[in-house]
């Protein structure tokens, strides 16, 4: 699949917390944690699971940069 978001962070699902709506998914990149929220109905049509690897697609107009 070809996308225009440039930031594309591979990751390993840590966690999925579902609710009835929404499913919440903690995603390990390197160190560090990405938490995503989307709806229950596409977790399930995706059939994620904890350990799955996926990308964390970040589409934003703006990326901040922090040093120190």
């Amino acid at each position: 699949m070809t996308i225009s978001a440039r930031n594309q962070l591979t990751g390993t699902i840590e966690e999925i917390r579902t609710g009835e709506i929404m499913a919440h998914i903690t995603v390990k990149v390197g160190n560090n944690i990405i938490e995503s929220v989307i709806t229950r109905t596409s977790a399930e049509a995706m059939d994620l699971k904890k350990g799955d690897s996926v990308k964390a697609v970040i589409k934003a107009t703006e990326v901040m940069i922090q040093k120190g």
